[in-house]
């Protein structure tokens, strides 16, 4: 392999000759060895259109000759779609505010661009990482920006699949709809509901949060790019400030507002905070969902027995034909995850000092890692296990025809004392409720059949009295 040299302040390194990044990707990467996770690509993207927005701003000013404007904008257009992301080899777990992201992508497009220029990579003289890439900006106005719309793309993403997911629930909500069961609270049987009923709990449930998701847009558009430093626009002309929001909305296709006040913008981060308990909210109703799912499914003989979750893999390597509900557990987990994030991000929210939150880069790792994770397990929980829930009728009936919890839906009809006796009453073996009420002439079949119907069951309320 041969080398090229780059200098920085602290002293001079060997890099590979053919590598797009520079010293100071090189000294993060020794640096920041930490956790082997790589950049999220959609990051990667938004830092691109940034500097994309950056470039084109300055454009406007003819301090570069034309066709070294050219080939920075197509540099940083290459790394926007992809073609240059294995170059961004900095761990997303990092010190120093996010600076060793900035500067992998300032190098990589400033590399890339000597190229199309026609020089060799590590000429900096004609196409500089910092004096040029890096010109008007600094790592503390880029990077939150970058962050924040490389969220907002997520966010949009994660909201498709959170309304699939709630039309999923929709569609067996009708499909279930004439399915009476147990209704149960403290685990303990209850009284009769629909199984199609239940499932539109959990629509709903997921409908909130599909509107959650759409507003915490809103607390994100508003970006401190042209703040540089400290928000306050240092080395940055005030034309430029006023020029480079409009140029990255129309890059974006996002409405991002540059803040008012850009100090308080560098400063603070509680809008990650906020989006995060919103996604947070979300996770509950994913783990609380996917343990309904998991003892609805629970048996196959010894258990509830309600349902059959799809069999989607064997699900022991000692037990013969067990079959585990292992999407909803790991639904069930990728929600604890997502509350062990937003944990981490509320704290590193509240770590900053000044005018400047140096946690930015665990925030960003977090973050992202959350809406990606929940993208692709609404995505998972839908298509590999709510789509294909069947109902166990035979179970769902037998239980119906033999729990006390149905002696509830009787009480318009023979009053709370006698309902109460006849459940002291029944410890014949072998007789179902059903039939224990018929034989003894507590009920007539027919009235039974209209009482625990779908349509008596949830009713709101009866009009037995009421003329």
């Amino acid at each position: 392999m041969t080398f090229r040299k780059e200098t920085d302040s602290l002293g001079t390194k060997e890099i590979p000759r053919d590598a797009y990044w520079g010293i100071h990707t090189c000294r993060a990467r020794e640096n920041f060895n930490i956790s082997q996770y790589r950049i999220n690509p959609v990051f990667i993207k938004s830092f691109a259109l940034v500097k994309l927005a950056c470039a084109s701003s300055i454009k406007e000013f003819d301090i570069w000759e034309p066709r070294k404007a050219d080939a920075i904008t197509k540099a940083c257009m290459d790394l926007s779609e992809g073609k240059l992301d294995s170059h961004i080899i900095v761990d997303p777990v990092q010190g120093g505010a996010g600076t060793s992201l900035n500067m992998n992508v300032n190098e990589v497009i400033a590399n890339r661009a000597l190229g199309l220029y026609g020089k060799n990579k590590g000429e900096y003289g004609f196409i500089d990482p910092i004096e040029d890439i890096n010109k008007f900006q600094s790592t503390n106005d880029v990077y939150p920006t970058a962050l924040k719309i490389a969220s907002i793309y997520l966010l949009r993403e994660l909201e498709k699949e959170v309304t699939a997911l709630q039309e999923s629930f929709q569609a067996k909500e009708k499909e279930f709809a004439d399915i009476v069961k147990i209704g149960r609270t403290q685990l303990m049987d209850a009284v009769l509901i629909t199984l199609g009923k239940e499932f539109s709990a959990f629509a709903e449930a997921i409908s909130r949060d599909r509107w959650r998701i759409y507003k915490c847009e809103e607390r994100l558009r508003v970006v401190n790019i042209g703040g540089t430093a400290v928000g306050t626009g240092l080395t940055a002309p005030r034309k430029y400030i006023f020029s480079v929001i409009e140029n990255l909305r129309e890059i974006t296709g996002i409405g991002l507002a540059r803040a008012e006040n850009l100090v308080e913008n560098t400063q603070n981060l509680d809008v990650f905070a906020e989006a995060s308990g919103i996604l947070k909210a979300h996770a509950v109703n994913l783990i609380k969902i996917s343990n309904d799912l998991r003892n609805m499914n629970s048996g196959p003989n010894a258990g509830f027995s309600e349902i059959f979750l799809p069999p989607v893999q064997v699900g022991s390597s000692v037990m013969p034909g067990k079959v585990n509900p292992v999407i909803p557990e790991l639904a069930a987990q990728v929600g604890m995850k997502v509350l062990g994030n937003d944990s981490i991000i509320n704290h590193c929210a509240a770590g900053g000092q000044f005018e400047l939150n140096q946690n930015l880069p665990m925030i960003a790792f977090s973050f992202l890692e959350t809406l990606e994770l929940l993208i692709n397990t609404n995505k998972t929980l839908r298509q590999k296990c709510i789509d294909g829930i069947k109902p166990d009728i035979k179970n769902l009936k037998e239980h119906v025809e033999n729990s006390l919890a149905t002696l509830t839906a009787l009480l318009p009809e023979l009053g709370y004392n006698k309902v109460a006796q006849i459940a002291k009453e029944i410890q014949k073996p072998g007789l179902s409720l059903k039939d224990y009420l018929i034989q003894n002439k507590y009920i007539d079949e027919d009235k039974f059949n209209r009482l625990t119907s779908p349509e008596a069951v949830l009713s709101l309320g009866h009009s037995k009295f009421i003329k």
